[in-house]
């Protein structure tokens, strides 16, 4: 080859080269507009923000009481069964939902301090589940977690005696990778329990001033359930339309002076920033695990999912108010803020007051003596270190993670290390947070909120149930990180008692 044929070929292929780059170059400019692009939409879109646009035209669906029946041995007995169904939660009758007897969410469990309880849970949902006492401190063979799992067809019929402060406790399912779906899809219902033995005097006419408030957000493709998660949003779902009590739009007619409010957060992943849009003041006088000592003048409450409050209010005759939430205060940076709901704004609940009102008692001005838990032996140090791990570790059913003697009083100093927002939920027994003020956690509780880069003191005590075979669970109660592994679990041994065996992957129920 001659030299400027040598040349115009190394031109040729520089030209060719340059061409390649200017495209690929355009390429990558092109690319990372798009990307810039769907960032902005996402970010622009992510906020939502109902307030002043609900039209509250259904009147809020209060759960039955669940019936029961006392048996010859003196047990209190409870049939419950899981099934699939479909209800109109705002987009047409034919949505498919998950219930306990019924379509959608359960009945009300009531049962009183001291007695003995059976409930016969049966599963016609098609798939195996499991359903969880929240809150209740019963035997961990009895608890309803991932070990628990009751097959298709099959009952499970866990016994226990009620030994614990009256309180607003809930059910949910519990199947281990599964439970936010089997949650979202409409499984959960309450588990009120009363004292017969005192307790402070409150509105406890269930249904009139005793008013439930199961609250869920919910997103809709058409006029079905939709369960896919939104870009950047690592707690997992989030809606943008609220139901409670299953009641899409709901108002509640008032017809006493005082009314308590039962406050349940049982969505997903969104916490909730409690207020009214009239600024009405009211009562905090319970939390997850029973009554607060005194009752605390508030006008707003927040709360994550799995957390409950009892508050009472005294609307005047003939007002109206609308029970809001406002963005909450998630303690994260703006990407985890905007991402995770901190920036939603709700319009919930309309309350309309009646021209004329009913007595009903007061909210109680004397301290609640609450039960002494001991001084704590033993402080634990648990670090949420990811959406799927605590200490670093993704839960593993046949692991045992804890091991805590029976009777044992302890702290758990939980950190958040992750970056991300968590909450913490701790089976089979309430704790105390310590040196936090706020009233909202001065009550007992069984799950508290964790923003990152902050450790909370939980004090504790596991009062008897020693079983070495049975795991508890404790977890973040963000459903998806549940799911992703963001759980532990822990068995309560008696004295003296050696290394708890590993327990088996699951307990199948059959009939």
């Amino acid at each position: 080859m001659c030299r400027s044929a040598h040349r115009s070929s190394i031109d040729l292929v520089k030209r060719i080269l340059l061409q390649l780059s200017a495209a690929a170059g355009a390429v990558i400019v092109v690319v990372t507009a798009i990307a810039a692009g769907v960032v902005v939409h996402a970010w622009n879109s992510a906020v939502v923000d109902t307030t002043g646009q609900v039209t509250f035209d259904r009147a809020l669906h209060i759960p039955p009481l669940a019936t029961s029946e006392i048996a010859p041995d003196g047990v209190r007995v409870f049939d419950l069964t899981m099934q699939r169904g479909t209800t109109d939660l705002g987009h047409g009758p034919g949505t498919r939902t998950w219930g306990v007897n019924g379509a959608y969410l359960g009945p009300t469990l009531r049962a009183g301090r001291g007695e003995q309880v059976r409930v016969n849970v049966t599963n016609d949902l098609g798939e195996a589940s499991t359903l969880h006492w929240h809150g209740v401190h019963l035997p961990a063979v009895a608890d309803g977690g991932p070990h628990q799992v009751i097959s298709p067809g099959a009952t499970w019929s866990p016994q226990w005696t009620i030994d614990q402060p009256a309180a607003t406790l809930w059910y949910h399912p519990h199947p281990h990778g599964a439970t936010a779906d089997h949650v979202y899809r409409g499984i959960a219902g309450l588990f009120l329990l009363d004292d017969p033995a005192g307790g402070p005097p409150l509105p406890d006419r269930y249904g009139i001033d005793d008013i439930p408030l199961v609250v869920q957000d919910k997103r809709f493709d058409r006029d079905q359930l939709d369960t896919d998660e939104a870009m950047f949003a690592a707690v997992g779902l989030l809606g943008d339309e609220i139901v409670v009590n299953g009641t899409p739009r709901p108002y509640l007619d008032i017809t006493t002076e005082r009314v308590r409010l039962r406050l349940l957060n049982a969505s997903n992943a969104r916490v909730y920033n409690f207020s009214f849009d009239t600024g009405l003041p009211f009562l905090l006088v319970g939390t997850d695990g029973g009554p607060l000592t005194r009752p605390a003048p508030m006008r707003r409450i927040q709360l994550s999912p799995g957390e409950r409050a009892e508050i009472v209010v005294a609307l005047p005759a003939g007002a109206t108010t609308v029970l809001r939430s406002t963005p909450p205060d998630l303690g994260a940076d703006f990407w985890q803020t905007r991402f995770s709901g901190g920036d939603d704004e709700f319009d919930i609940l309309e309350l309309r007051a009646a021209h004329t009102l009913a007595p009903s008692a007061h909210a109680p001005e004397g301290p609640v003596t609450h039960e002494d838990p001991g001084t704590p032996a033993v402080t634990r140090h648990l670090d949420l270190t990811g959406s799927g791990t605590i200490d670093g570790r993704a839960m593993d059913m046949s692991r045992i993670d804890q091991t805590v003697a029976a009777g044992a009083t302890e702290v758990w100093e939980v950190r958040n290390s992750s970056g991300a927002i968590h909450n913490f939920h701790v089976h089979g027994t309430s704790f105390r947070v310590l040196g936090d003020g706020h009233p909202a956690l001065s009550g007992p509780k069984d799950t508290v909120y964790i923003a990152p880069g902050r450790t909370v003191r939980l004090l504790m005590r596991f009062t008897g149930h020693p079983d070495p075979a049975a795991p508890y669970m404790y977890h973040c109660h963000l459903l998806r990180h549940e799911d992703d592994g963001m759980m532990g679990q822990f068995v309560v041994v008696g004295p003296g008692a050696g290394p708890p065996p590993e327990p088996p992957a699951h307990t199948a129920v059959h009939e």
